[in-house]
Formats: C-alpha cells, structure tokens, sequence
C-alpha cells in the first residue's frame, strides 16, 4: 500500500517550522492568532487575486522572514454551513499540495468568531489519510528491501495539526481512524484482482475481522445446499471456486435489542455467465463485489469505534462463470423462500445472490431494517451517473433518513420508485418471477422490484452502487479506482439514529 501520514494534534501557535498551512477566510482574513503573518498573507493575496474561496490555495516558498520552507495559505470561505464532507476535502486538498513534504503544520485557527469542533477537525485529517491511499500491492520496486523501507519511511508525511485542546481530539480521532480504515478495506478490496481474491480468499479476509471483535461464521457449499440456496448456488455452478456465505455480527447494544442489518453483493467476478459480457471492460468487474467490500469495511468500522449498536452483515461470494456447468438462460431455480425464479439473462445474477441472503437474514435475524448494496445495474449509471447511488425502499423514514446521511457524508443517494406497474415487469411466464424485466426500460427499478419480493415486510433500502463503488470520479480526498462508498454514509446513518446513547 501506498505509504500512509503519522497525524498527531498539538496546541495552537502561530507559527511552525518547515510546511505551514494557514487557513484564510473570505478576502484572504486569517485568525488572530496569526496576526504576525496577516501583511504578507494580505500582499501576496492581492497580487494573486486569492480571494480566500473553499480548497482554493495560495503557495509561498520560503517566505521572507518567517523560517518556513513553505506557507500554504488554504481557501476555506463558502456561503453554505461546512458539512462533513466539507472537511474530507480540505484534508485532502492539504495531502495533495503537500505530498512529498516530510513534516507538515497545520494550523485550524480559523477566521471569524467559530472555530471547528474536534469532530469537523477529525475529519480532515481523515482527509489526509484518504487522499494519501493508494493501492500499489502488486508494483515491483528497484532496489534492496532495505532501500525500499527506507524510501517508504520517506514518503510517509508526518502532519501536526494544530488546535485549542489537543487532549479533546481522542474520541473523535478514533471514531474517525475506524471509518477511514474501513474505508480503505473496503478499496482494498474492491481493487484487488480476481484471481487472488475469490470467495473463498474473500471469506479468509472477512474472517479478519475477528481482531475488532466482529464474530465471524462461514457457510460452506454443503451448507449452502443444505439451506436450499439454490439462486445463489445457481450463479456459482459455472465456476471451479466454491461459494460462500460470509456473516459478520457486532453486538455492540443491548442483548434484548433486534439488530440492524446490512446484506452485500460479493461477484468477486462477473463474465455474465452464458449471456456474457462484451470484451471491452470486462477487467472492471473484478469490482462487482463492491456493495460486500462496503459491507465488510462497515463493520469493520463499527466494531473499532465500539458503536453502541447491534449489527448484523452479511455477504453472498459467487464468481459468475463460463464453463460446461454454468447456468443456462430459460433455467429454472427456486430459492431459499420457496420462490420459484425464470433465469433468462446469466448476467442478471447478484439479485439471486441477494434474494437468498437477504431471505435467510431476515429469517433468521429478525432485524429492525435491512439495508442491501449492490453494483447491480449498469441502467443506474444511465439514470445518475456517478455522482449518486440509487435508492430504493419499501419505508420512508428509512429512505429519509438514507438521504439525510448521504448529504452529510458527502456518499450521495437518490430515491427512484417501486410501483405495482413495475412489478409486473418481472411476472414470470414458466415460473414465479423472471430474472429481467421487458427489454431496456427501467431496469434499475426492475431488479429492486425483484430483490422486494424477498424481504418480506420487513423495513428495507436497496442502494444500486454500481456507478459509485467503482470507477467514480476523483475528488479531493479520493484518487482511487475503488472509491469505498457505502461506508461514511451508513457509518453515519448509525451513528445519527440507531446508537443507544
């Protein structure tokens, strides 16, 4: 992995030695406590029609006068109230216009009378980490592993992040190490390649989990047969690596309190099976298990920030295959709730995954909510591009309050409808329910009409990913293939409603 930042808090100063970073409020204002430096932020401002806008930046090299190699005046004015999202992105604004610098201070006096609160200052520095992520396991480096060590070493950046009380920065530095590490497993795993990781290589990772006290249990094939798992067992006939079903508890509340749950898609690898994919891009969907990645680097992330909460997750592992085996289209198969399913498209697959885990889930579990993720259709792509999931539901509130948290945590979701109309799009002719709708139209909203047949009465969202899990724009604090979304914003959905407190 790419190397990752040392951040440590100290108290406010004016000044520091080698990279500073000052904040700048609207027309260049810095705080008082940087009044020392007010006259040459002010003059080299003008001169640079630096007006002080969000994550716009002003670079002076060796000021004069001042001791520093560097000063970084950064933008932080804008109209709106900063959001969560908002402090990622100064954190990663400040990791990319430093990156290669070994010592970095960062001043959070900020001008006029609010200053940050230690969860907004938390957050950029979860910026910092973010930014600096890169998935680089598999390049070969020259040199001795001594000299590589070295060289890592080097390019580690050590920031000081400069506040009022460093000591209240504990808990909230914590919570936000255990969302960003969640994260970045969460891209780990979705860039990793298919050959290395399968189901059941997958599964060996999940079960890592234990070292943050998630309780771990693998279902195996036999198992998986035993329970009548026959859509999801369905997908995998047509690939030599065994299916497995991962579930991950945290018991994080109270013994009597019904646990919330989160189900993943995990198609370590799609072909499409029999109806299979064309050639151009197919590399990305190594990628198709990016809502099981979101869910394991979600739990991960509950469980080392101790969230006060009962949780279950769980993730169906298939890779959709092409061999004499494979599922055919007009097959028929019948699922773990006695459903009977019409298989015309093999590349319709991870709502069969789904069907059976989200079926055992909510039998099994009775939870409060079920929440799935999925890089499900590529029509969601069409419908919203990159810049927001989609979102289905059976239940307001839930819905509402999934919105509430994408615009916080800046993973952006969009509600479209479920409708009586839609679900007679997927009425089966020779069985229950067929795999697809009719042709191009709706698609997105076809394949959640499909996965509502399978929770019951249960409160439910089905967020379709596939245009955000992977391959989404960069941002300030993301430069990866893999973007880890799904995370922060159910991350902070708990964290906003269902923690006891």
């Amino acid at each position: 992995m790419g190397s990752l930042p040392t951040i440590r808090f100290e108290s406010l100063r004016e000044t520091g030695e080698g990279v500073l970073v000052v904040p700048a409020g609207k027309d260049a204002k810095v705080a008082d406590a940087h009044s020392g430096l007010s006259a040459l932020i002010g003059k080299a401002a003008g001169t640079a029609k630096f007006k002080g806008k969000a994550l716009s930046t002003l670079d002076l090299i060796a000021p004069a006068e001042t001791g520093l190699d560097r000063l970084l005046i950064l933008g932080t004015h804008s109209d709106d109230s900063p959001q969560e999202e908002d402090w990622l992105k100064l954190g990663g604004t400040i990791a990319a216009k430093t990156k290669g610098s070994e010592a970095v201070t960062i001043s959070t006096a900020m001008p006029g009378e609010r200053q940050a609160e230690p969860s907004e200052l938390a957050a950029l520095a979860a910026g910092l980490r973010l930014r600096a992520y890169e998935f680089d396991r598999y390049k070969t480096k020259k040199g001795s592993d001594e000299e590589d060590s070295e060289k890592a070493a080097a390019s580690a950046t050590t920031y000081t992040i400069l506040v009022t009380d460093p000591s209240a920065m504990d808990a909230a530095l914590k919570r936000e190490l255990a969302i960003t590490d969640g994260t970045m497993l969460a891209r780990d795993l979705v860039n990793e390649p298919a050959n290395v990781l399968g189901p059941v290589e997958f599964a060996e990772r999940i079960a890592g989990l234990t070292k943050v006290g998630v309780e771990v249990e693998i279902l195996g094939e036999d198992e998986l047969r035993d329970l009548k798992m026959n859509a999801l067992l369905g997908v995998a006939q047509g690939s030599p690596r065994p299916p497995r079903l991962a579930i991950m508890r945290w018991n994080g509340g109270a013994d009597s309190e019904a646990p919330i749950a989160f189900i993943g898609k995990g198609v370590v690898f799609d072909t499409g099976g029999i109806s299979i994919k064309p050639a151009a891009s197919m590399d990305e969907m190594k990628g198709d298990m990016g809502g099981a990645a979101a869910v394991t680097g979600l739990m991960h992330a509950l469980a080392a920030r101790s969230a006060k909460v009962n949780v279950v997750g769980i993730v169906g592992l298939v890779e959709n295959s092409v061999d004499g085996n494979a599922q055919r289209p007009g097959d028929i198969v019948t699922a773990m709730s006695g459903t009977t399913i019409e298989v015309l498209n093999t590349d319709a697959e991870g709502r069969l995954v789904l069907a059976d885990a989200l079926w055992y889930c909510q039998n099994r579990f009775k939870p409060k909510f079920m929440i799935n993720l999925a890089t499900l259709t590529g029509a969601i792509i069409v419908a919203l591009g990159n810049h927001h999931a989609g979102l289905f539901s059976n239940n307001d509130e839930l819905a509402d309050r999934l919105m509430a948290a994408g615009k916080t945590s800046g993973e952006k979701v969009w509600r479209l409808p479920l409708a009586p109309e839609y679900d007679k799009m997927i009425e089966g002719k020779f069985a229950d329910i067929k795999n697809i709708g009719g042709g191009r139209a709706a698609g997105s909203i076809t394949a959640a009409q499909f996965l509502k047949r399978f929770v019951n009465d249960v409160p439910w969202a089905h967020l379709d990913i596939a245009g955000t899990a992977m391959g989404s724009p960069s941002n300030a604090y993301n430069q990866s293939w893999a973007s880890g979304f799904g995370v922060r914003l159910l991350e902070r959905l708990v964290a906003d409603h269902y923690e006891t407190r």
